[in-house]
């Protein structure tokens, strides 16, 4: 069995600002509640290797890994993989923005593989992952549209 979440969210912002934002790296500290810092280790072109390090969790402990992202703005989209793994055998990320009636509909797949030491099976990262999901990307919408009627000023 291998884990899959599809999540989708209208944001009431241009594409171009939207994702000028969301693919702002060293934005996503304050765009996430969940990463307290993003390190960029390499930029080559469109792609960007990463260390993403999340605030301490209910037991103090700090989470981080590295992870490898594209970005393709003519196709409005992202493809992701987490380089030091953790937990996952493999976890892929697939971004996609499309203009659509009253903004911009943004949408993260995730497919991964939980090893088998980690401490929740594929199915219980799968309600982790689509129960967050939806939390950050109302989070982000939220900003978005924040400065986005900020720059209509």
């Amino acid at each position: 069995m291998t884990g899959h979440t599809d999540n989708t969210i209208l944001i009431a912002a241009p594409l171009d600002l939207t994702w000028d934002l969301t693919n702002d790296l060293e934005r996503w500290p304050e765009l996430f509640s969940e990463y307290a810092t993003v390190d960029i280790i390499e930029r080559q072109g469109d792609k960007t290797t990463f260390r993403l390090t999340m605030h301490p969790d209910d037991e103090g402990r700090v989470w981080s890994w590295v992870s490898e992202r594209e970005a393709d703005r003519t196709a409005g989209t992202v493809r992701a993989r987490r380089v030091e793994t953790g937990p996952f055998e493999h976890m892929d990320i697939f971004w996609e923005y499309r203009e659509v009636d009253g903004g911009t509909s943004m949408r993260w797949v995730q497919d991964f593989a939980m090893k088998p030491t980690a401490p929740v099976d594929d199915a219980g990262m799968t309600e982790h992952i689509n129960r967050n999901s939806k939390i950050q990307m109302a989070l982000i919408r939220d900003k978005v549209e924040q400065h986005a009627r900020e720059s209509a000023r």
